[in-house]
């Protein structure tokens, strides 16, 4: 089994993630293994199957359950691990404890080793499994504590989370405490689901609660730590299979690489879909429909405060862009910012440090000057950070990073008539950034930068592909993060609104002609003679 694991963690990739599948298979096509694999395989990954029993049942009842034995499981987990390893997993339904308590030794071992020989921690994604859509139990109530500190996420429904707590949940606070204890006990992310309806989460939106795995009830819990996700409730009965569906999405997506936040929007925006267009089959309901990946800003839901409330003021009214950004030079010093506006520039940022070199006093300075120059040029000059700065002497707009819009006078700046954009680094991000409605939404990086230091990893052109999709028609879209002329065909390609560029320009020989020569590739590229401009400009 040694030499089969380092041959397996040595192996040439697959061209598709693999998400692998722990559940039972449903007869009726509609949930389980079933619905694992239509997601999976939708969302462009390979789906490799672990059955953990065989039901009988259709839309309407479940007629049997029949686990599979311990050895039977462990030899599939097994096989697949030599050949097929998974770059997530997804668990459903588990028959009984022994079942459960086999999976922990296994993932505690075998799968722990190989996770070590590939130095690479991958996601598990649990759905707890115990009653059928159509109300019949499927499994007993287990004890998951076997797997604490093991798993990724867990996502009880209401109803099963009431039954894991042992407790009745007839309140929200009661929900959200037996969350967050959940959370504190099993040492992982929990996405509590407010979707059924009946009971205190009947609204007019389907609210499902967030906690991280670092949660507890007393210390402070950061916007990114405890959050609701609202939707607007389906009347659409034929919703068969969505809790499968929504862990098996949410593998799928951290398989392709998004962290946990992204992969559970994308989840939640896909069921979204799959359920509006559900139809059905048998004579109860009807399982999702799988549309693909979602691009669709509107099927997103709303991100809110753990206490139920928006995190950030929304639908506020920055103003409009007077110009396209195109090529959006990004600089350190109002020489700089002068010179490009001299050769045409029309939009450029002002990114200014404090340092024991430049006080408070000098900073102001030059945000008046950069502002001044604005004016004369009849320019959009934005200014990176000090919003208050930008206020106070009537900045054309103001640019902030996610982590400076809970310190920002939002609404001030708003109506104030100043232009307002953010930066996002994956949806998360860039669905709080949407919710605000501002003037433009940065998206990066997307290369390796040197120009500061990134807590994430390059997002690149493929999922920066993704994101203006999704923005389209709604906010223009700037690409940010190592950008310069060797990239910009690949990023105009994605048919992103404007580039950011810094390095390229900033620490250019002459900055007003590398400016002049992005901005003619960035025009031409387009048109198809990109080529024919960088062969000349490389003396060919």
């Amino acid at each position: 089994m040694g030499r089969q694991l380092q041959k397996a963690a040595n192996a040439t990739p697959c061209s598709k993630p693999v998400v692998w599948t722990i559940a039972g298979s449903d007869s009726g096509g509609g949930a389980g293994i079933q619905a694992d694999l239509a997601t999976i395989n939708d969302l462009q990954c390979h789906a490799c199957t672990v059955i953990t029993a065989v039901t009988a049942q259709n839309s309407v009842s479940v007629d049997g359950v029949y686990g599979i034995d311990e050895n039977t499981l462990l030899a599939q987990l097994n096989c697949l691990l030599t050949d097929l390893p998974p770059d997530a997993i997804k668990i459903g339904l588990l028959v009984n404890q022994a079942q459960l308590n086999c999976l922990a030794r296994w993932l505690g071992s075998e799968f722990a080793s190989y996770q070590q020989k590939v130095t690479k921690k991958i996601p598990v994604i649990l759905d707890p499994v115990m009653v059928a859509s159509c109300g019949d139990t499927l499994g007993a109530v287990l004890d998951y504590m076997v797997l604490k500190d093991v798993i990724t996420l867990i996502t009880p429904n209401a109803k099963e989370l009431e039954q894991l707590s042992g407790r009745e949940l007839t309140c929200a606070v009661a929900f959200s405490d037996a969350a967050v204890q959940m959370a504190v006990d099993l040492k992982t992310n929990v996405l509590a689901k407010g979707g059924d309806k009946g009971g205190f989460w009947h609204e007019k939106y389907a609210k499902d609660l967030f906690i991280c795995r670092n949660a507890s009830h007393t210390s402070f819990i950061h916007q990114d730590q405890r959050f609701v996700l609202s939707s607007p409730r389906s009347n659409n009965p034929n919703c068969h299979g969505s809790g499968c569906t929504l862990s098996s999405a949410v593998a799928a997506f951290m398989a392709h690489g998004y962290v946990l936040h992204d992969a559970i929007l994308l989840a939640k925006a896909y069921v979204t879909e799959g359920i509006a267009h559900a139809q059905q089959v048998g004579k109860g309901a009807g399982s999702l429909a799988r549309m693909g990946w979602p691009t669709d800003l509107d099927l997103f839901p709303a991100i809110l405060s753990g206490d139920n409330r928006p995190l950030l003021p929304v639908d506020l009214n920055f103003a409009r862009l007077t110009y396209a950004l195109d090529i959006y030079p990004v600089v350190d010093s109002v020489e700089l910012l002068e010179t490009l506006l001299l050769n045409d520039a029309t939009t450029v940022q002002l990114r200014l440090k404090i340092d024991e070199h430049f006080d408070d006093q000098m900073l102001e300075q030059q945000i008046v000057e950069a502002i001044a120059l604005g004016r004369r040029y009849k320019a959009q000059v934005f200014i990176n950070d000090h919003w208050q700065l930008a206020l106070k002497h009537g900045a054309f707009g103001v640019h902030l990073g996610q982590e400076d819009l809970y310190d920002a006078d939002l609404e001030q700046i708003a109506s104030k008539g100043l232009a307002l954009g953010i930066s996002s680094h994956g949806y998360f991000e860039l669905k709080l950034a949407a919710q605000i409605n501002p003037s433009y939404i940065a998206i990066g990086h997307i290369f390796a930068t040197t120009t500061k230091s990134m807590p994430s990893l390059p997002q690149g052109v493929a999922k920066l592909s993704r994101y203006v999709k999704l923005l389209s028609g709604h906010f223009p879209s700037v690409a940010i993060g190592g950008i310069d002329a060797q990239t910009l065909e690949d990023i105009s390609a994605t048919g992103v609104d404007a580039c950011a560029v810094v390095r390229a320009i900033t620490q250019a020989k002459s900055p007003a002609m590398a400016y002049q020569f992005l901005s003619r590739l960035w025009m031409h590229s387009s048109k198809g003679s990109f080529n024919h401009l960088q062969e000349v400009a490389n003396g060919n």
